[in-house]
């Protein structure tokens, strides 16, 4: 909410919540109906609508749409708020929109699921009149908070190995953390993604194909590949399939919040390179639930989780590439950045040595960090060693 409280009831402004589907914008657009109300604004002021109702159904035409919140607006005494769910259901919505905003009478939410809608034409009508709020899946800190409610006397680290489970997705709480009944409500959660906003929004006809392409993504995500190799992964499988087609189908998840790419940036020069990105899961406990948990990675799974709380730190990460060696991630942010590595145990001399030796080679004073789930502190040579539920904490 901190984000959003210096631009609420600024009318000239859209207030968009972006990210994968129910990882909490819904909740944010009552965190922010609570907010004005307690600023002494009224329900009745309010114009709620979500696209995935049904009941609603007869809104999701442009015309209609328009219509029905210009009559609704008319009846509302002073400032009028307007909260659409889910906007991504309506062809050509950034035109209504744009015409509620101009009349400058009416402060306007909106949510959506793909990252396509401030693109193409919503940039061209609201260019300079939006304002984008990336919305995540809880980071460790948010759900160890919601943990406490339900367990008071619970650790730390008790509530971190939870997480690594099962994730950060909100209703999660609602379901008391189960292991099983979580894995079955997240499998359900990217069936959802899947049919709703990749396969039926890109008009996908070769779904099992889709299907496979994301499978080998899950199962590897945090190494680097290109969608080259994928090819040949298939073609060794005695199925051809073109290197555009792999890209075109890890942009659909891309657009959908599934995946986030990483490019990789040589550490010296900083040239960005086109091939070899790694692609990360929006929550960890997706992957769970559709590769399972004899397939667990915990050194991945505790790369993927630092990648998205740097994401909600609001910083551009990359992939570091020093010479031969690699840097799990580069986070830049306001012209300053800084190096984190990831590890599950520096349990050996040996594993101590290859994850502190790239950053050693690194020479600027930009911090450096090492992330495990050691206690015991490992820092030394000016780069700092955080146990990584700490980190995530902080």
């Amino acid at each position: 909410m901190a984000r959003v409280r210096p631009f609420m009831e600024k009318t000239d402004l859209i207030k968009v919540f972006t990210g994968i589907r129910r990882c909490g914008k819904s909740v944010m657009l009552e965190l922010v109906q609570e907010e004005l109300k307690k600023r002494g604004n009224k329900e009745e002021q309010f114009i709620k609508i979500n696209f995935e109702d049904l009941a609603n159904s007869h809104l999701c035409e442009v015309k209609a749409l328009h219509k029905y919140i210009q009559s609704r607006i008319k009846k509302i005494k002073g400032k009028s708020y307007l909260f659409l769910d889910e906007i991504q259901e309506i062809n050509a919505w950034e035109k209504c929109v744009n015409s509620i905003r101009a009349e400058k009478k009416c402060d306007i939410y909106v949510t959506g699921s793909n990252a396509k809608l401030l693109s193409g034409e919503f940039a061209t009508y609201l260019a300079g009149r939006y304002v984008e709020f990336a919305i995540y899946p809880f980071s460790f800190s948010e759900f160890l908070d919601l943990y406490r409610t339900q367990f008071p006397k619970a650790s730390k680290q008790d509530a971190f190995n939870i997480f690594l489970e099962v994730g950060g997705m909100p209703f999660l709480s609602n379901l008391k953390f189960d292991y099983a009944v979580s894995m079955q409500y997240l499998q359900d959660v990217y069936n959802s993604v899947m049919l709703k906003d990749i396969i039926k929004r890109n008009n996908i006809r070769q779904i099992d194909l889709h299907e496979r392409i994301v499978s080998f993504v899950m199962a590897n995500f945090g190494k680097t590949f290109s969608a080259t190799s994928i090819s040949k992964y298939f073609k060794s499988e005695q199925r051809s399939v073109a290197a555009e087609t792999v890209l075109n189908h890890l942009k659909y998840c891309e657009n959908a919040h599934l995946f986030y790419r990483l490019n990789r940036q040589d550490i010296d020069s900083k040239k960005i390179f086109s091939i070899n990105e790694k692609y990360y899961v929006a929550d960890h406990g997706l992957k769970e639930a559709i590769v399972g948990r004899g397939h667990r990675d915990i050194a991945t799974t505790l790369e993927n989780i630092v990648c998205i709380e740097l994401l909600k730190r609001g910083y551009s990460l990359f992939v570091g590439k020093k010479n031969s060696l690699e840097v799990d991630f580069i986070a830049e942010k306001s012209g300053s950045r800084i190096y984190v590595q990831v590890a599950y145990l520096l349990a050996s001399e040996d594993t101590i040595k290859r994850e502190f030796a790239p950053l050693k080679k690194i020479k600027d004073n930009f911090p450096k960090f090492v992330l495990s789930m050691d206690t015991w502190d490992f820092s030394h040579d000016g780069i700092i060693h955080k146990n990584v539920a700490e980190f995530l904490t902080e």
